[in-house]
């Protein structure tokens, strides 16, 4: 019976001769093994589509694509190795097409639980928004991972600000003292040193390396764990108040522009990954806009 039924791709030509860039389809739901005992099974959603360069070509066979990728998720884990392999057969599968390239992109959220500064047993989780994208074409496979980082930043310049008010109100409080006791000063900090404090905001990195196709594993907790380290602010989960002082404690220890967020992530994601993109944003208190900043490592481009 199924030998009857028509198939307009394979028996029928396309109206218009033209070859196509991508074709596939977005949004696919599969679980995925991440290969390491610290992370437990994904649930993600898939991009993948091959090229069309025959433009008489009516359309690709996507149906293929679906098993193997079906296939991909119930037989291997999730490392740029195993991706390779699936770029390839995509391509393989749809060699009666003339396709010569294959690219998938995956979606998902990491979950890890991050404990308290300060308080003992305390612990939160946390969801990292991760991007897996990868692309084959002649002899060579790109693999990309990209992470979503929330952390906390503060103005230098409202800092500095805030501090030049708090000083100038004190020196107008005891403008008729020479000598201020000890325990005077105390008590004016007690009362008056936040009657101007700095505006900082939730704030939001992208950090994006470039993997070996050869690779075996994904490297998610190394590349979160070295981007929160160099932002030193990464937001918190459960706190107690002697975590919420230690967490104010960091940030004014790390005032930071959005300029000095990109140029710290730039630095040290190249001492662990060799090359990498970087773009963050700072939700902005003060202004009903974002204040935004990116930088890459020299010749680094977006995959294609």
């Amino acid at each position: 019976m199924a030998s009857t039924l028509p198939d307009v791709a394979r028996h029928e030509s396309s109206a218009i001769p033209l070859a196509l860039n991508w074709v596939g389809m977005r949004g696919i739901a599969i679980p995925l093994m991440p290969g390491s005992p610290e992370i437990a099974p994904l649930a993600a959603t898939a991009d993948l589509a091959v090229d069309l360069p025959d433009p008489h070509a009516k359309g690709i066979h996507m149906s293929r694509l679906y098993r193997l990728l079906g296939t991909f998720a119930q037989q291997g884990e999730l490392s740029p190795r195993s991706l390779q392999r699936l770029l390839r057969d995509m391509i393989e599968s749809h060699a009666d097409c003339g396709s010569r390239a294959a690219r998938i992109g995956l979606e998902f959220g990491l979950l890890q639980q991050r404990p308290a500064l300060r308080t003992p047993g305390l612990a939160g989780w946390k969801s990292y928004p991760v991007n897996v994208q990868a692309m084959h074409r002649g002899h060579a496979t790109w693999v990309e991972l990209a992470v979503r980082i929330q952390y906390s930043s503060t103005c230098p310049c409202s800092a500095a600000l805030s501090r030049q008010a708090v000083r100038d109100a004190f020196a107008e409080d005891f403008s008729d003292t020479a000598l201020v006791a000890r325990g005077d000063v105390l008590d004016w900090i007690s009362a008056r040193a936040s009657l101007a404090t700095p505006h900082s905001q939730r704030s939001e990195a992208e950090v994006r390396i470039r993997l070996s196709a050869d690779a075996d594993a994904l490297p998610l907790l190394a590349l979160i764990n070295c981007a929160e380290t160099a932002l030193a602010t990464p937001v918190q989960t459960a706190v107690k108040r002697a975590d919420e002082q230690a967490f104010a404690l960091l940030n004014g220890a790390n005032l930071m522009y959005v300029e000095d967020a990109a140029r710290r992530l730039r630095w040290a994601l190249e001492q662990h990954f060799s090359a990498c993109s970087v773009s963050v944003s700072h939700h902005e208190s003060l202004h009903p806009h974002d204040a935004v900043a990116s930088c890459a490592t020299p010749g680094w481009e977006r995959m294609d």
